[in-house]
Order: structure tokens, then C-alpha cells, then sequence
């Protein structure tokens, strides 16, 4: 039997997974998770959609990038980014399906998320076997995802998984 290389790709909501960890006082460290998400998931790109630019954050946006991490900005005049809703669902979902349609230049998609607003997107990669994972930050995730336990998706803050990737 031959053993393929997997080529997958991640998609991450950095206001979900930023929100739901903090929320449960604990960090990331996203160099550890690049590792973990190419290791664990054989992911090669990873995709972190953020609400904003924020010149401030200049020295975190090139240490990301540094660590492998294509940064997908939502666009908002700089006026309005505390006005805004910092929702970045649709971006991802858009940047899925082109992906799909014009390179499907991946094997397998794993998104990193917690709330329902995916999950459209989610039974379609289901069905079409293209969604290898979907990473919850912890526990407190859409009833919606129940019925796909275990075999489609994990939670980041179980003690195993968080010991890898947790900022110290």
C-alpha cells in the first residue's frame, strides 16, 4: 500500500480562537501550533483571517508570518474598526469555495473555529470528504457540531492537546 503525502490547509478565525482561549485564561503559542496543525493535520498553509490592520500589532503580524502564517486582513475603513464587527466568517467562507473551484490545490481543509456560522460550509466538506478537522478553542462550541463528534472534530483545550501548543 502506498503512503501519500497529505498537502492540507488550515483556515483559522483568529477572533474565535483568540476569544474562546483567553476566556479560559490561556494563550497559544502560535509557533507550536504551526508546528502541531503540520504534524498532527499534515497542514502546509495556514490562512489566519484577522478583523483589522492595526499598525500596532505590526511586530505580531511578522512574527506570525515568520512562523508560517498567510494573514488574511478584513477590510474596514480604519474609522470604523470599533464600530465594525470584527466578523471574518464570510471572508473565510468566500476564500474556501474560490479555493475550491479555481486551484483545489490541497488534499484537505482544517478550520479552526467555534461558532455555527460554518456550518453551512462544514456538512458541504463532510459530504465532498474534503474537511479533515474542525478545531474547537474549547469546549463551548455550537450544538449544531454534536452530531460530527470525534471523527470530524477535536477541542484545542484538552489537557493532551493544550500542553503542546499552550503559550508558557
Amino acid at each position: 500500500m502506498e503512503n501519500k503525502k497529505l498537502n492540507n490547509v488550515a483556515f483559522i478565525d483568529w477572533q474565535n480562537l483568540h476569544l474562546w482561549t483567553t476566556n479560559e485564561n490561556w494563550k497559544i503559542d502560535f509557533r507550536k501550533f504551526r508546528i502541531y496543525l503540520k504534524d498532527k493535520f499534515k497542514v502546509n498553509e495556514v490562512y489566519l483571517f484577522l478583523g483589522f490592520l492595526d499598525e500596532d500589532q505590526d511586530k505580531m503580524y511578522r512574527n506570525l508570518q515568520k512562523s508560517g502564517y498567510i494573514l488574511e486582513f478584513r477590510e474596514h475603513n480604519s474609522n470604523m474598526k470599533w464600530k465594525k464587527k470584527w466578523n471574518v466568517d464570510v471572508d473565510i467562507v468566500f476564500e474556501i469555495m474560490r479555493r475550491l473551484k479555481d486551484e483545489k490545490d490541497f488534499d484537505n481543509i482544517v478550520l479552526v473555529t467555534w461558532d455555527w456560522d460554518y456550518i453551512k460550509l462544514v456538512k458541504y466538506l463532510i459530504e465532498n470528504q474534503i474537511l479533515e478537522k474542525i478545531l474547537f478553542p474549547n469546549n463551548k462550541y455550537s450544538s449544531l457540531y454534536k452530531s460530527f463528534k470525534d471523527k470530524y472534530w477535536m477541542n484545542l483545550s484538552q489537557d493532551r492537546v493544550k500542553d503542546l501548543i499552550k503559550y508558557e
